[in-house]
């Protein structure tokens, strides 16, 4: 028994006809004729009385027809899930993102990306980066966008696609450095910074490259990402070195009500961020199509910013 049997079988049973089988499906009235004895060879028992010119099924063949149609339109889903994606138009997607983006510019990207009519099922994480970094090794998503941070130890499970650039200085509109067209580490010497907390690798990076301008590091307010410094800046409590997409997130929702200004540094610092595909979990077309779109769209988010984008 094979698919070609089984259709010609339904096509026979609904239309009682060899000759309007043949012309249907596009074949000899022979070749259907054959089908049909080959299918009830295979089964061992006849499945038409041959009245004239006409079939008439026996009782087995009503059965034979509800568990045939049952086979051949699951098969039918099949294929037509499979075209779409192969030509990424449906499927779905689960990826995830640090909060800072994830809170509105990396789903507005997906939005966007995928369609209104894309027949997607769509899972988007708020995870913090060693979070993502898990997540990409366990293969449990098709991609992660996550801060760089260079692994130790055993290989990484997933493969990096790396975009720095630069950062800006955040400080109150009514700071003494706000009129500054540039601003320099020495600028912010003995200053109050707001941070980033727990293991991050950013804040460290700030310690060497004030140390490296003899300028004091002061610290006394620190998040999890940079999003929930800003309310602390607009009200004068700290300035705070950000990434660029802090910069674009805060420009979009107005979070300190024009409260906040940010300034580029007279000598750049570099932030980096990853996206990260698993390694063993082969990436349907959508994904890699999102994905791409997504580094696409950073550098040239990045570049009309000024914040010198490179990969």
């Amino acid at each position: 028994m094979n698919f070609t049997q089984l259709t010609v079988f339904r096509e026979v049973m609904e239309s009682g006809s060899v000759s309007q089988t043949a012309k249907k499906l596009g074949r000899t009235q022979p070749a259907i004729s054959l089908a049909i004895k080959n299918l009830e060879r295979s089964l061992g028992l006849s499945l038409f009385e041959r009245r004239g010119r006409r079939l008439v099924p026996v009782p087995e063949a009503q059965y034979l027809l509800a568990e045939a149609t049952m086979v051949l339109d699951r098969l039918s889903t099949v294929t037509g899930t499979m075209k779409g994606l192969r030509s990424a138009e449906t499927g779905s997607l689960n990826v995830a993102a640090m909060p800072g983006p994830s809170a509105y510019i990396f789903p507005r990207f997906i939005s966007r990306n995928i369609g209104s009519d894309a027949s997607f099922q769509t899972t988007i994480s708020s995870r913090s980066s060693p979070q993502i970094r898990e997540l990409a090794s366990t293969q449990s998503i098709d991609f992660g966008f996550a801060d760089f941070d260079a692994p130790e130890g055993k290989s990484p499970q997933y493969y990096s696609e790396i975009i720095s650039s630069n950062c800006f200085c955040a400080v109150n509109r009514d700071h003494v450095l706000a009129q500054n067209e540039r601003i320099t580490i020495s600028d912010l010497d003995g200053h109050s910074i707001g941070t980033l907390h727990g293991n991050h690798p950013f804040p460290r990076k700030l310690v060497q490259a004030f140390q490296q301008e003899n300028a004091t590091f002061k610290s006394n307010i620190a998040a999890q990402f940079f999003l929930p410094l800003i309310p602390f800046i607009s009200l004068g409590h700290c300035c705070a070195i950000v990434d660029p997409l802090t910069v674009v997130t805060e420009q979009e929702l107005n979070i300190a009500g024009g409260q906040v200004v940010f300034l580029p540094f007279d000598a750049p610092i570099r932030y980096e961020y990853a996206t990260l595909t698993p390694l063993h979990r082969p990436p349907s077309q959508l994904a890699t199509r999102v994905k791409d779109s997504w580094m696409e769209s950073l550098f040239t988010m990045f570049d009309e910013m000024g914040a010198g984008p490179s990969h």
